[in-house]
């Protein structure tokens, strides 16, 4: 076993993270396998229903709407959409239970003395407007709400072990930050970045990763939500991280030009809009020294709207779990984005997923892997 992996299984989770009672667990593990019976054997069943409804109709019209139109006259289908918000929203419920009983314990783990890093807030961000619409994965009060505590990262953390039916990473919550840093290591093995910034990283799940995997970097995250950064820095503090993070729009930021030799995201395009998208490439590319990287992690699940029921799953995510930009985001035209914003070297595919950024698998390629077992990864470099 290599020593990243020993020193990954060794360090399985971090002092700040909630530990849940007996009873809380147990009720967090009743949500987990309902979320995955909905999502593995309800879903499935209404697939099959749309492809012989598609089947049906052939030669009629074919759009999500008019499916939508259809599958609504089928029992099921109402219950499946039903069982599938109400999942997510008792996910929520039973984590923020946990959460507050510890607040106390938690704000007291989060004061940092000798930190190797910091964190900056401003009192008057202005919180995008796709942000404020609604509460992204129904998390109550979203990704930007602050009440001055760290509470609403530590919801989101835990909850996102939840969410994530423990596929990302377990309890560190990091599959995607290391499988990025993997992608870096694959198209360019002779990057030795001195400056990384993490754009949209939340609690800083994938921004531990690149500080882990370029222990030599200074490296930045970004974000809207003060709550989330706060929790960010002490979980970073925790892991042995020295990060920098700031309140900021990906899509504006205030670091000068050129100021650093990696930018990248995880899963940051499909909660954003189309507009913001093209923003946030472009100031990628503002960002980066010459033979500076980009890299923007997504969900492996792009489309090209050929497909009805790929189509009309795409709208429900978007509207019964709050994914502002899903559908946006899942059909966008990467290469095209990248070189309009200046890009050279661009190429778009699917990176393997990996558990410790060094230790790999260094695979990338057209053809995805699987949901889970690769990410979508479009990188460029300035």
């Amino acid at each position: 076993m290599s020593e990243q992996m020993s020193e990954r299984r060794a360090q399985l989770d971090h002092p700040l993270i909630a530990v849940p009672s007996h009873d809380e667990l147990a009720e967090q593990l009743f949500v987990r396998d309902l979320k995955l019976y909905v999502m593995t054997r309800i879903e499935p069943v209404q697939a099959r229903i749309a492809a012989a409804e598609q089947k049906a109709s052939a030669g009629a019209n074919n759009t999500a709407a008019a499916l939508r139109e259809r599958m609504g006259q089928h029992e099921s289908f109402s219950t499946w959409l039903s069982l599938k918000r109400e999942s997510q929203r008792q996910l929520w419920s039973s984590v923020a239970a946990s959460v507050e009983r510890q607040a106390g314990a938690l704000e007291d783990l989060a004061a940092i003395e000798a930190p190797l890093g910091s964190v900056r807030t401003d009192p008057d961000f202005a919180v995008p407007d796709y942000i404020r619409r609604g509460d992204i994965h129904l998390m109550p009060g979203g990704n930007a709400h602050d009440d001055g505590s760290i509470l609403q990262g530590a919801m989101m953390d835990r909850g996102g072990a939840v969410y994530m039916l423990g596929r990302n990473g377990g309890m560190l919550n990091d599959l995607r930050g290391q499988t990025a840093m993997a992608h870096v290591l694959t198209r360019f093995p002779d990057l030795n970045p001195a400056r990384i910034l993490d754009m949209g990283c939340g609690i800083g799940t994938s921004t531990v990763p690149a500080a882990t995997c370029f222990p030599g970097a200074e490296v930045h995250g970004i974000d809207v939500g003060a709550s989330m950064l706060r929790y960010a820095h002490a979980r970073a503090e925790h892991l042995g991280a020295g990060v920098h993070f700031s309140q900021q729009s990906a899509e504006k930021t205030d670091f000068a030009d050129g100021s650093f030799d990696l930018v990248f995201s995880c899963v940051m395009f499909h909660e954003t809009s189309q507009a913001a998208t093209m923003a946030i490439i472009a100031e990628s590319r503002r960002l980066l020294r010459p033979g500076g990287v980009a890299v923007h992690l997504e969900v492996p699940l792009l489309h090209d709207n050929s497909d009805a029921w790929v189509e009309l799953s795409g709208e429900l995510e978007a509207q019964y779990n709050n994914e502002p930009n899903w559908r946006g985001a899942l059909s966008a035209d990467y290469r095209s984005l990248f070189e309009a914003a200046g890009f050279s070297s661009v190429e778009t595919g699917y990176q393997a997923t990996s558990p410790a950024a060094r230790s790999g698998p260094f695979r990338y390629g057209p053809e995805s892997e699987g949901v889970f077992r690769s990410w979508f990864v479009a990188s460029g470099v300035a």
